[in-house]
């Protein structure tokens, strides 16, 4: 992958964390709360955070020191 599909790849993902997120606070204050559907979202969500950190580390150079 070149650095724009990279740069377009994390701006994606970082969406769907936020969507998620959102997902999340919604269902709790609805009152009608499913703690398994929960879970998942908050298990999807660390997975996200993880894909986002290789990805920057994707785009930001070794420096030799």
């Amino acid at each position: 992958m070149d650095d724009a599909e990279l740069h377009r790849r994390l701006e994606l993902l970082r969406i769907e964390h936020r969507d998620l997120d959102a997902a999340i606070v919604a269902m709790l204050e609805s009152g009608s709360v499913d703690q398994l559907q929960i879970a998942r979202l908050k298990k999807r969500k660390l997975r996200l955070r993880d894909e986002i950190a290789l990805v920057e580390d994707e785009l930001i150079p070794d420096i030799i020191a």
